[in-house]
């Protein structure tokens, strides 16, 4: 079967894409921002991609059509798609059809932290020896691809049961004929609900609207299947209070909530690179890792206990997370440059601004910390979240926010308001220029954006590359 894929360089998407390729289908795909590192991931799986969305894309017509989420009425190829009657469905749909049926799916949902539990717990499950499918909205470190589809392997290495399979379970809308969230589709076994904010501004009112859709996702969950859950999450209570028919586990960090909680971490290292696992009072194991940030912690612990639900030993868990390799552009280190460290992050909402730089902070206490914020999100242009943007920012000692063409409202209440030193820049050869002249060795830069930033953080390496020509590179 021919599928083409609009929207195919989407973090779901090209997961998608991957997956279809895998079961045997010809893939082809259409964008109208075709960048690293999704692009290079299909490219390499030899599928074709054409840049726009034009009706000839789906010349010859393909046997199906996947519409992504950003597609809308109005773009040539949907219009054209459904003049000349070409079948058509959504991505979570074509997930949930194809890859998804029969089999224990394990979904990773909440504001933040999804493409990294997600990650985790594949990581998990394929250490234990269970070769699980998954699918990730971004790109693993420790896999070769962001998505397969996985399968018990006999001893003959042939695949004779597709058992589990973890896929990151997006609130966002299906498609635009399907404003249901994705992750309503995915009838999950094992669920992680991991934290519950407002963000979506585009497409949810207020966080009600947000809570109803994850109770729809509570509603598919079977009574003999299992929900993980921080303690502190009161936002998540509020939906399980709507009504919930399934077991609830939770999960906390530290002692203050241990009699409440099924799973507790302890902190032994105060940047959470070193924790240890108590399950039900007992101690279990402990991950020493190179993740660091309360929220890792959080994220590693609901992903040990997702996997003790498919009969995972903790300690095997414990140890797989010690070799956790991480996600790309999750506070990834791109380089080090005459001792100036630059890191690639994928800050999408002030909570994640400020769980990643306070991370950051205690894992390189007095060492000066730079943050570059492009507010990119659909949320974030909107301004839905600029009352809490200079605070979401405070752990560093210089931020530079990146004013972008379109964007909704001005920056400069953001700077205004901010308690350390913040600035507005609307050129990014102006943050390049401040960071090679003023940046020195010892400190840490932080590039912070949900998309390409327009090569930043490759034009930032080159010229301090340039700069430092003698330094020893990382």
């Amino acid at each position: 079967m021919h599928l083409h894929i609009l929207g195919i360089c989407g973090t779901f998407m090209g997961s998608l894409a991957l997956l279809a390729r895998e079961l045997g289908h010809t893939v082809t795909g259409s964008d109208q921002n075709v960048y690293p590192p999704m692009s290079t991931q299909l490219e390499a799986a030899g599928i074709a991609l054409m840049q726009g969305y034009s009706a000839s894309h789906l010349q010859p017509h393909p046997d199906l059509v996947i519409v992504g989420n950003a597609m809308k009425r109005g773009i040539e190829a949907v219009e054209y798609m459904l003049n000349e009657g070409i079948p058509y469905t959504s991505g979570p749909q074509f997930l949930s059809d194809y890859v998804l049926r029969g089999r224990h799916v394990l979904a990773v949902a909440g504001t933040h932290g999804k493409t990294t539990t997600t990650t985790m717990l594949a990581w998990i499950l394929d250490q234990a020896g269970l070769n699980p499918g998954f699918l990730i909205g971004g790109v693993p470190l420790c896999f070769s691809h962001s998505a397969r589809l996985g399968g018990r392997l006999t001893q003959d290495h042939t695949s004779d049961q597709k058992d589990y399979f973890v896929v990151e379970a997006d609130e966002y809308d299906s498609a635009f004929f399907d404003k249901r969230s994705k992750f309503v589709h995915y009838q999950p076994r094992t669920a992680i609900l991991n934290n519950l904010e407002f963000d979506h501004a585009d497409i949810f009112d207020d966080l009600a609207a947000i809570q109803k859709q994850f109770h729809h996702l509570v509603r598919t969950i079977p009574s003999q299947g299992q929900i993980i859950a921080p303690i502190t999450e009161t936002h998540i209570d509020e939906v399980l209070d709507m009504g919930c028919w399934s077991p609830v586990q939770r999960t906390a960090i530290g002692r203050a909530d241990s009699v409440l909680a099924d799973w507790q971490a302890e902190l032994i290292s105060p940047d959470g690179s070193q924790f240890k696992v108590m399950y039900q009072g007992k101690d279990v194991g402990s991950v020493n890792w190179t993740m660091t940030g309360q929220h890792s912690v959080s994220n590693g612990l609901a992903a040990i206990a997702a996997a003790h639900h498919v009969a995972v030993a903790p300690q095997v868990a414990c140890d797989a997370l010690s070799h956790f390799a991480g996600i790309k552009r999750r506070m990834e280190l791109l380089a080090t440059i005459n001792g100036i460290e630059v890191y690639d992050d994928f800050a999408h909402h002030p909570t994640a601004i400020e769980t990643t730089l306070d991370g950051a902070r205690k894992k390189i206490a007095e060492r000066k910390l730079w943050a570059i914020i492009e507010p990119r999100s659909n949320t974030m242009r909107m301004g839905s979240h600029k009352d809490n943007l200079a605070h979401s920012a405070r752990m560093a000692d210089e931020v530079m926010w990146y004013q972008p063409e379109g964007m909704d409202w001005d920056l400069s209440a953001v700077v205004n308001s901010a308690t350390n030193s913040a600035s507005i820049v609307q050129n990014l050869d102006e943050i390049v220029a401040r960071i090679v002249d003023e940046a020195a060795s010892g400190d840490v830069v932080v590039v912070m954006s949900n998309g390409g930033f327009g090569g930043l953080h490759q034009k930032i390496i080159a010229a301090l590359t340039a700069a430092h020509p003698n330094s020893k590179q990382g």
